[in-house]
């Protein structure tokens, strides 16, 4: 399965991202997470993003979708992945799209996350205000400020996005304000039905065959085989002997009857 998840930051993309690749047992691909990384490392593309991610505005296509090609590679991402942050853009959407044919490989289905902005800034001040009074540190670019900058630069160039997938007949619209249980069964019912367990049944029937490839112990053979055995015992070599009793046990000997003294 590879999906995206597209909506305003603050959405809760990341946690349902979390929560479909545990259950799916495919990879979380977050461009933010990856940014952040490379950011902490030091790395050519860390030093080039860092300024650009604390003033809140997005990273150039070409060194994001390096980023992404990089992770498509690795084995976690084999069974599938969730694009969590990316694409961004239309131009970032047809350069994923490219790639992934590229592979041979397709999107399966994308998910908006439809939110009110006016609460979403509550929440990300109440959050930093959780943080600071727990002693945590608070990102850079994490504050109400930069959220404002980039709620905009959502509006205005990941917006279009919906469109373009729409086209595509790969849109689908969910609700990012109530709990989080509720939004994501809301997902699993827009994946179809027992997509929440496909993952687990996937790695069930792989455990089952394996079972099966497995010698059977003794004690797991069938009655079939354990009744095969029984011809072996007393009894089944009794009922070899006395042909008109087959299967029956062979009498018992008469005892002789005790000398009477006299």
């Amino acid at each position: 399965m590879r999906l995206v998840l597209l909506g305003p930051p603050g959405a809760g993309k990341g946690t349902q991202a979390e929560r479909l690749a545990a259950s799916h047992r495919i990879a979380r691909l977050s461009t933010g997470d990856m940014l952040r990384a490379a950011v902490a490392a030091g790395t050519p593309v860390g030093l080039q993003a860092r300024d650009i991610m604390a003033r809140g505005e997005l990273v150039p296509d070409e060194v994001v979708i390096a980023l992404i090609a990089e992770r498509m590679r690795a084995p976690a991402a084999a069974r599938g992945f969730i694009l969590d942050g990316f694409p961004r853009t239309v131009r970032q959407a047809e350069s994923l799209e490219r790639l992934l044919a590229a592979r041979g490989l397709k999107l399966d289905a994308v998910i908006e996350f439809k939110v009110n902005e006016a609460i979403l800034m509550q929440r990300i001040e109440r959050r930093i205000d959780e943080m600071r009074a727990r002693g945590e540190p608070v990102r850079a670019d994490d504050n109400p400020e930069t959220l404002k900058s980039r709620l905009s630069a959502y509006r205005a160039q990941t917006a279009p996005l919906i469109d373009h997938y729409r086209r595509k007949g790969l849109l689908r619209t969910v609700d990012g304000m109530p709990p989080i249980g509720e939004v994501a069964a809301a997902i699993n019912r827009l994946l179809g039905p027992g997509s929440a367990g496909k993952g687990r049944e996937k790695a069930a029937a792989k455990r089952g065959k394996a079972a099966k490839a497995r010698p059977r112990s003794r004690r797991a053979r069938p009655r079939a085989r354990q009744a095969k055995r029984h011809i072996r015992s007393r009894a089944g070599r009794a009922s070899r002997k006395y042909g008109k009793n087959r299967g029956k046990r062979a009498p018992r000997a008469r005892r002789k009857p005790a000398r009477r003294r006299r």
